[in-house]
C-alpha cells in the first residue's frame, strides 16, 4: 500500500471509528495485529482523549504506530520527528479542541485530515 493509499484508507476508516483507531488500523498490515485488537488499543484516545482537551487521537495513533515499528531505542526519536511534522501539516496545533476550533470558531484541520496528516508524518518518519 502506498502512503497516499494508506492516508485515504485511514480517512475512510474515520467514518466508522475514532481518529486514533483509524490511524492504527490503517497500519494493520505493517503492525501484524488484527483490526479488532488495534481498535481496542486506540479506543480511549479519540476526541482528544475523550475530552477534546488532550492530544489529537490521530497523532497519538501515529506515535503508537511508531512505538510498535521503531527499532529498539528509536521510538522517542521518531516521536520527536512525528509530532512537529503533524503540527506543521495541521495548522500549528496538536490539541483536539484547537484543531476543531472550539472557542475560536476557526477549524484548523478536519478529523479526516488529521488522520491523513498523522499517517503521512508517521510514514515519512518511519519510511513506511
Amino acid at each position: 500500500m502506498t502512503t497516499q493509499e494508506r492516508r485515504e484508507y485511514g480517512a475512510e476508516l474515520k467514518r466508522e471509528m475514532n481518529c486514533c483507531q483509524a490511524v492504527l488500523v490503517a497500519f494493520a498490515d505493517r503492525l501484524g495485529k488484527d483490526a479488532d485488537e488495534l481498535k481496542l488499543m486506540g479506543s480511549g484516545f479519540g476526541s482528544g482523549m475523550g475530552t477534546m482537551e488532550g492530544t489529537c487521537g490521530a497523532l497519538v495513533g501515529a506515535i503508537m504506530v511508531s512505538s510498535l515499528l521503531s527499532p529498539q531505542g528509536e521510538a522517542a526519536k521518531n516521536s520527536r520527528a512525528i509530532m512537529p511534522r503533524f503540527k506543521e501539516l495541521c495548522g500549528g496545533a496538536t490539541i483536539c479542541r484547537e484543531l476543531k476550533g472550539v472557542g475560536t470558531g476557526k477549524v484548523l484541520c478536519s478529523c479526516e485530515d488529521c488522520v491523513r496528516n498523522a499517517i503521512l508524518a508517521a510514514a515519512e518518519t518511519l519510511g513506511a
